[in-house]
């Protein structure tokens, strides 16, 4: 396995003709953009390099859009979006998914109020209960500050009685918002699992994610593009498999592991460690995006 550690894109951006960057941990910490960050997205659209944001946000685009804009991350600073949720969404329209074709229709949400979009628009039916649902979506947790999977088991327990299938539209075990380490929606899904349920994930990294952000970006070949992000579960093992050059940026969700603040890199045996045990490896490795 062969990494290389560097302190910014200038040196590699030449290489590549576009980049996929992930959000949480790269381009944001859910309260403001990381220093530099937008220095970069700017330096690189300046050179014609195409940026397509790919988030396991489990909203559509649009709400994430309008998040960024809140926190100071301008549309003019980005080529596509795509997320999560808009795949959830897509298999929602399609209703040919093997949870959904009986279906009647009915879905219990566990997730936050933030969490909205995937069924605007289209013939389903959110209750209140497991007892009346036919399948489950799970965007998060209803509390994430307080909250941990534990709080969901006698939920999951009740759906479970009802074989009730769960698509869940964040695989995401855990973020980072600002210094703090957050239950996602991915550790719900886990624990269902574990506990005997049917679960389907969608976004990073599976491969449908990926076969619509090549094509978002002209269906450029794969070995021309850089992809950025902070999870060795999702964003490079995705990229990996999709032949798609990454780099992981210590600075997010496996800094607390580490041992790192503000953007610091880990050593050669650290990143050594992390890739012996998931048996793969980024290209390269940096503290924070920046050029």
């Amino acid at each position: 396995m062969s990494f290389k550690i560097i302190s910014g894109l200038a040196g590699v951006a030449p290489s590549y003709d576009a980049f996929i960057l992930d959000l949480w941990g790269v381009v944001h910490n859910g309260h403001h953009p990381y220093p530099g960050v937008l220095e970069c997205m700017d330096r690189l659209r300046s050179q014609g390099k195409p940026i397509l944001l790919l988030s396991n946000a489990p909203r559509t685009n649009g709400y994430v859009i309008e998040f960024l804009e809140n926190i100071g991350v301008a549309r003019k600073r980005y080529d596509h979006i795509l997320t999560s949720g808009d795949i959830t969404r897509e298999v929602l329209m399609r209703r040919d998914h093997p949870f959904l074709k009986n279906s009647g229709g009915a879905f219990y949400q566990i997730g936050a109020v933030r969490d909205k979009g995937l069924e605007d628009g289209l013939d389903y039916r959110r209750v209140s209960s497991v007892g009346e649902a036919d399948f489950l979506i799970c965007t998060g947790l209803v509390d994430d500050q307080t909250e941990t999977p534990e709080n969901y088991r006698e939920l999951l327990l009740g759906a479970l009685k009802h074989s009730l299938p769960m698509l869940c539209a964040n695989p995401d075990l855990t973020v980072m918002r600002g210094t703090t380490s957050h239950y996602c929606a991915g550790a719900i899904a886990a624990l269902y699992e574990e506990l005997g349920g049917q679960v389907e994930l969608f976004g990073k990294p599976y491969p449908e994610v990926y076969r619509q952000a090549i094509k978002k970006l002209q269906f450029l070949e794969p070995s021309r593009i850089l992809a950025i992000g902070d999870s060795m579960r999702t964003d490079i093992k995705g990229a990996n498999a999709n032949g798609i050059d990454s780099v992981l940026v210590s600075g997010g969700i496996h800094a607390d592991e580490w041992g790192l603040k503000d953007g610091q890199l880990p050593t050669a045996a650290q990143i050594e460690k992390i890739t012996e045990l998931h048996q793969f490896s980024p290209n390269y490795v940096m503290g924070h995006m920046v050029w």
